[in-house]
């Protein structure tokens, strides 16, 4: 397995198990920027940011997990992409509104774009209008 294959694996099981920043940095540029094409995301452009997000939606969704589908690394590219399905049910509180009781499962991608061993930039693939849609919360 490669190096970056190898932190890419680490930083997503921390990201997503709400490990948050202090979890993840290690992986991480400190100033490593973020991006999605997903409102409920629009205003968050740095990863520490979005890392911190991650692990406050499982504090609603504390049933919160993954299942991983494909994890690959591009070495010419210095990227990796991890495609995940992502199931929980709000239970606990945090959403915006009361718990809804209702399950919901979201396809997802991480596109980890790497500089010297650490990732310096993070896509993120996702819909979440179907996931908002799902959990009742629009």
């Amino acid at each position: 397995m490669s190096e970056t294959l190898r932190k890419a694996k680490l930083f997503f099981e921390a990201c997503e198990t709400g490990k948050g920043w202090e979890g993840c940095k290690e992986f991480c540029h400190p100033d490593a920027t973020f991006s999605a094409q997903a409102e409920v995301l629009s205003d968050v452009n740095s990863l520490e940011i979005y890392i911190d997000w991650v692990k406050g939606q499982l504090i609603a969704i504390p049933d919160g997990h993954y299942d991983m589908r494909f994890f690959a690394v591009d070495e010419e590219r210095d990227f990796a992409a991890a495609y995940a399905v992502f199931h929980g049910t709000q239970t606990g509180p945090g959403g915006p509104c009361e718990p809804t009781g209702k399950c919901f499962s979201a396809d997802y991608v991480y596109a980890m774009q790497f500089k010297d061993g650490r990732i310096q930039h993070l896509t993120k693939i996702w819909n979440d209008t179907i996931s908002l849609k799902q959990l009742g919360w629009l």
